[in-house]
């Protein structure tokens, strides 16, 4: 089966994107954990910024082996420059310089929940970039379900305080969805005429060696002392760089934005489940009751929904 075969078949679509969000889901405890074991405050923005550099360079490095193991095409492209270069900065400078300082400063089952709201940015965007890609009845009502299941995780973390109240943290986090968002509607308008893997590899080196550039220049390149914990973290949040934008680009690749941006939903599900079992952080029971909204909202969003293999003019 080929990848064009897999990423549309409704099996491989599903296992492809809960695979995705469940490696997305484990980066936010890791990436606390990280820091506490590497001694990162949450005023140390660069330092933060630095770690993110690590992690990004490390993870296009290993795709690039990963497409040296395979013989793929590793030399420059013509006219891809621009595009990669704008997809380093969208999705890995500007997403995770808001994503690990709002990170350091929110608990991770708080930056998971808000993470979710990347589906919402990315099926809005799409409704305005694709005309065949248009919010209708089932998908505005999967939506809706899913932001729901989103906002009582959300209510349930305000110790009985009435409303949302967004702290400087948890706003930053929200500007990186955003950043993410884009990032993604570019890769899958790239990947029409670039492979997902020379696309994901290079803005990832190139995001990567930007982010340790900005931060050395006051931290200088080594100022942390990793032990083997820390560096089989850093591995791990690298695989999860790598493993799942690898995976979800593919998905994006192959089908209309609107009817798989839904699974983005799982990613705070995956994020709150993982927080609670690796930062001991409380699980209540409105994780539960979020878990059945979200899992709704995607049966909604994709009822009597045919995938349909895109064609470069539709990108």
């Amino acid at each position: 089966m080929n990848a064009a075969k897999f990423f549309t078949n409704p099996l491989g679509i599903i296992g492809a994107s809960i695979s995705a969000t469940l490696l997305w889901g484990s980066s936010y405890p890791f990436i606390k954990l990280s820091y506490e074991r590497l001694g990162i405050g949450s005023g140390d923005t660069l330092q933060q910024l630095l770690f993110a550099g690590y992690r990004f360079t490390l993870a296009g490095v290993l795709i690039l082996l990963y497409m040296l193991i395979r013989r793929e095409r590793l030399s420059y492209q013509r006219g891809s420059g621009g595009m990669v270069s704008t997809i380093a900065l969208l999705q890995t400078v500007l997403q995770y310089t808001f994503f690990y300082a709002g990170l350091s400063m929110s608990a991770g089952v708080v930056g998971a929940v808000i993470a979710g709201t990347i589906s919402f940015f990315q099926i809005v965007i799409a409704h305005f970039l694709y005309k065949n890609d248009r919010i209708n009845g089932a998908k505005g009502l999967g939506l809706i379900v899913g932001f729901v299941g989103l906002l009582v995780l959300g209510l349930s973390k305000h110790d009985g305080n009435s409303g949302l109240h967004f702290s400087v943290g948890e706003l930053l986090l929200m500007a990186a969805t955003l950043f993410n968002a884009c990032g993604n509607l570019l890769s899958r308008k790239a990947s029409a005429s670039y492979s997902i893997s020379y696309i994901n590899g290079y803005q990832m080196l190139l995001g990567g060696v930007m982010l340790c550039v900005i931060a050395a220049w006051s931290t200088g390149l080594t100022p942390f002392h990793f032990d083997g914990i820390a560096l089989l973290m850093l591995l791990h949040l690298a695989l999860v760089s790598a493993l799942a934008f690898t995976l979800w680009n593919n998905v994006m690749k192959y089908n209309q934005v609107g009817s798989v941006s839904m699974y983005l939903f799982l990613i705070p599900v995956f994020g709150v489940l993982q927080s609670a079992l690796f930062l001991n952080e409380p699980l209540s029971g409105a994780v539960i009751g979020a878990l059945a909204l979200v899992s709704s909202g995607i049966i909604i969003v994709n009822r009597k929904k045919k995938q349909k293999l895109l064609t470069p003019s539709e990108a």
